[in-house]
């Protein structure tokens, strides 16, 4: 539609007020201005129609006619112009004064032509039959015919993705991997070969059954449920043995959840609740066993170099210290910290019989405590008869405590030069004694105790450091190797 402009008609002073449009009544005497419509719903959908904002609808604002359908203007008698009811402007310049509608994608587009169905040309030999077994048979034949050279082919590749696929399963992160290497055994578990932590595997998995799994949602609320370990009802992907292997590589190595769940394609917080799963089902399992040893029992495996003054030794005890992350808390700093390591530390006693096995650990304590009070907490005096004779370092004067006799090495105290009994003493106790360190080095050739332990598990490490304790019973052999 289009708009003819002449010289100045009249005075009038009219003009649209559609944007784009500059249609004034002072030019031309063709266009007729209609105001805005009184309906309140049909005035918006005159100023939707407009896309004019920002401004406010007047008895003076104007839309010229330019903007309406031929068949929306009448013309009365007396020649005046006028709208029809319900009339909407819908004519402008952004869709070219045009009402007709986009084409569809198909006006716009040829459609291809329909594809002819092939046609299959007769082969020059024909196929040898080879049944094949389909698992949507629509035709009536029972047999299909193929290429012979094709069918190999096939096959030979199906072959070859089954032995890859056999690769991929043997070269997953597991115990099986490792099995035919001592080496990698006893440096991912601390057991010496995959012999013995079979052995071992055999005593606890009959228990495995009846294992309380610790879950998201258990952790949040408190709450633990028994679950029965089968196939079906496994919330983990891992079976049960290569969980207790990515237990025992947690401890031996001492990586991080991260890490370990990189390996054993898991996610870290599924890492996080088997490590804990595993930490208290061990500590409960093994912690039900007495390692305790009867005075008769301890006599019998007792070394020869016990013999004689130190004959009653029941069981020789020590001290020792995991380095911990430091708390933010200025009081808990206080109490962790260790004045001996210069670094806050959690503090155990462990206690071992004189051929070497270990038969007593203590729960974790702050490390700021002294021998003496670990010792007095400890409950190990409990397990002691007058008969029963212990053996300890400078720092427990725990002989108050002892019902029996304390072999501990002589103080210089206030004297200028220790006498020759106590310094013959003093060296024939810690020949003897040296073998807890040597039981302690065991324990803490789990890499996990080397490092710093965050705060993030000191919920389960006294769970942790038992088991720790414990399995080094079934990990090592005797220390001392001339026993009776």
């Amino acid at each position: 539609m289009s708009a003819k402009f002449l010289k100045i008609v009249n005075g009038s002073k009219e003009h649209c007020c559609v944007p784009l449009c500059s249609a004034s009544g002072r030019y031309n005497s063709t266009l007729s201005f209609h105001c805005f419509p009184k309906n309140a719903s049909l005035q918006a959908k005159w100023s939707h129609k407009v896309r004019r904002t920002g401004f406010t609808v007047t008895q003076h604002t104007k839309v010229c006619s330019r903007h309406f359908k031929p068949h929306e203007i009448v013309i009365s008698k007396k020649g005046r112009r006028a709208l029809v009811a319900g009339a909407v402007p819908s004519l402008f310049e952004w869709n070219n004064y045009s009402t007709k509608e986009r084409p569809g994608v198909w006006e716009r587009r040829a459609r291809p032509p329909s594809p002819e169905p092939d046609v299959i040309e007769p082969a020059a030999a024909e196929p040898v039959a080879i049944p094949m077994v389909m698992d949507h048979d629509y035709e009536a034949s029972p047999t299909v015919c193929v290429d012979r050279q094709h069918y190999e082919q096939l096959k030979q590749e199906i072959d070859a993705l089954r032995e890859q696929l056999k690769t991929c399963h043997l070269s997953k992160f597991g115990l099986q991997r490792f099995a035919s290497s001592p080496e990698d055994i006893r440096f991912y578990t601390r057991f010496p070969s995959y012999t013995h932590l079979m052995a071992f595997w055999s005593l606890i998995e009959s228990a495995t059954s009846k294992m309380i799994r610790v879950t998201s949602r258990a952790r949040k609320a408190c709450d633990i449920s028994t679950v029965t370990e089968s196939p079906m009802t496994r919330p983990t992907k891992l079976l049960p043995i290569d969980e207790l292997f990515l237990f025992l590589t947690y401890l031996s190595t001492g990586c991080t959840q991260g890490e370990l769940s990189h390996r054993f394609n898991i996610h870290r917080t599924t890492v996080g609740r088997i490590i804990v799963t595993w930490a208290n089902f061990l500590y409960s399992l093994l912690g039900s066993i007495c390692f305790w040893m009867s005075p008769a029992a301890v006599k019998t495996c007792l070394p020869p170099e016990f013999d004689g003054r130190y004959s009653n030794t029941q069981v020789i005890v020590d001290c020792t210290e995991l380095r911990c992350q430091t708390p933010s808390s200025l009081l808990l700093q206080s109490e962790v910290f260790s004045t001996y390591k210069s670094h806050c530390t959690f503090k155990a006693m462990v206690g071992m019989s004189p051929h070497g096995a270990l038969t007593f650990v203590s729960t974790l304590f702050e490390g700021s405590m002294s021998d003496k009070e670990v010792f007095r907490q400890s409950g190990i005096t409990s397990l002691l008869t007058p008969k029963m004779a212990i053996m300890v370092d400078k720092g427990f004067l725990v002989d108050d405590l002892v019902p029996g006799t304390v072999y501990r090495p002589a103080f210089v105290t206030q004297r200028a030069q220790m006498p020759e009994e106590d310094v013959l003493q003093t060296q024939s106790i810690a020949r003897l004694r040296v073998h807890v360190e040597r039981m302690i080095r065991r324990v803490k050739e789990n890499k996990l105790f080397d490092t710093t332990i965050p705060l993030s598990i000191t919920g389960s490490i006294n769970q942790i450091f038992t088991v720790a304790c414990l399995l080094s019973n079934f990990q090592n052999g005797p220390l001392v190797a001339n026993e009776v």
